[in-house]
């Protein structure tokens, strides 16, 4: 018979990779997403366009809070993390106008 112990820090293990996997792609997939967040911020600016777009956060977060319910994730800290990476955006966008 096995070492429970043995077995639960091997599945612990298991576990720890995935998140590390995940994390490294979360940061890429940010990484690529303020790519497209700058160019858009740079066309704003280029065009005298306002830096936010409320009507399209509003609807952003509602369809984010959709696919979080989807995905069995809390819409509440979904929600939170969309509004902080949109007001890190915008900061990014006024700067450009500037």
């Amino acid at each position: 018979m096995s070492d429970p112990i043995a077995l639960a820090q091997e599945v612990l293990k298991e576990h720890r990779e995935s998140i590390d996997r995940l994390d490294a792609i979360l940061v890429y997939t940010l990484g690529e997403r303020f790519k497209h967040t700058q160019a858009v911020g740079k066309l704003k600016a280029e065009h005298d366009l306002p830096p936010s777009d409320p009507a399209r956060e509003t609807k952003q977060i509602a369809r984010l809070e959709d696919l979080a319910k989807r995905a069995d994730l809390d819409p509440e800290f979904a929600k939170a993390f969309l509004k902080f990476i949109i007001q890190e955006v915008i900061h990014h966008h006024e700067k450009h106008q500037e």
